[in-house]
């Protein structure tokens, strides 16, 4: 189990390793502040019942407020500073944990899930029992224990949903391949220079990807991977010691000045402005 590889100056963590799919626990009781990780491959839910402090999840800062879930995805970065000891649940799955043809329907709740990070719920909402069913099955480890998860997890998605007030949309082949494009960028980071690139992943052309991203985002896929470049130069801004220039060059940038016009187009701030914005 890899549970802390430090890649260019952010760690990466797996803490479900190759061959498990998902895990529960409770959170661990104790005062802890986490260096900045990122999660490989794997969604995590994060169920909070007591404690204070504070969570950065990329860019956001949030003061922890119980009772309140997190529902953070591939390729995230966040860490804790807590001054009270936390009490909760934890939750990490692989989209392979879940059969693609057979249980579809649970990975459009995770596809509609994925635009929150901060899940708010209603004070006739705790989803105290799920939790504690899912964690005793799991422990249990029955022959039947993983169909009983499975169910119990639809339902806590479910109620997740439901309580961000987003009703359920039955979506189209389409708009399952433009998720696929988000999750693949998320994944990867970095790692496509091009629409081309990406759309040869997806084995469409470059022209239909943009069109199924102007579909559904009014974005082209252009501006995904520009949006995606400026959120991991934003991390190691915020996350690392790295300079503006050494930041520049991981990110495949040829030339600092270029990476810096860049980022100021985008955000009309330079990185040193960005850095200082935070930490004046």
């Amino acid at each position: 189990m890899n549970n802390g590889v430090l890649k260019n100056g952010i760690t990466i963590k797996n803490k479900l390793g190759d061959k498990h799919l998902f895990k529960i626990s409770r959170f661990k009781e104790k005062i802890k502040r986490t260096k900045p990780h990122k999660h490989d491959g794997y969604y995590e839910i994060i169920y909070l019942q007591e404690g204070e402090g504070f969570h950065w999840i990329d860019t956001e800062k949030y003061a922890v407020n119980p009772p309140e879930i997190y529902f953070l995805k591939p390729g995230c970065l966040h860490c804790w500073q807590f001054t009270a000891i936390p009490k909760g649940f934890v939750v990490l799955f692989k989209e392979s944990y879940f059969d693609l043809v057979k249980e579809a329907y649970l990975l459009e709740l995770i596809n509609q899930l994925n635009s929150k990070e901060r899940l708010p719920f209603s004070e006739d909402f705790s989803p105290n029992f799920l939790l504690e069913e899912i964690l005793k099955e799991y422990q249990n480890n029955s022959t039947f224990s993983r169909h009983i998860i499975h169910g119990y997890l639809r339902v806590l998605f479910s109620k997740l949903l439901e309580q961000t007030r987003a009703p359920y949309k039955d979506i189209k082949n389409a708009q399952l391949l433009y998720n696929q494009f988000l999750r693949m960028l998320e994944a990867n980071n970095i790692k496509f220079k091009s629409v081309k690139d990406v759309a040869g992943a997806l084995h469409v052309s470059p022209q239909y990807l943009n069109a199924i991203c102007r579909k559904y985002s009014e974005k082209s896929a252009g501006q995904h991977l520009n949006d995606q470049l400026i959120l991991e130069a934003k991390r190691y801004i915020l996350h690392t010691e790295k300079t503006i220039s050494e930041i520049a060059y991981l990110l495949d940038f040829s030339d600092p000045s270029y990476f810096v016009k860049f980022f100021k187009k985008h955000t009309r701030l330079t990185p040193g402005q960005f850095r200082r914005q935070y930490f004046q």
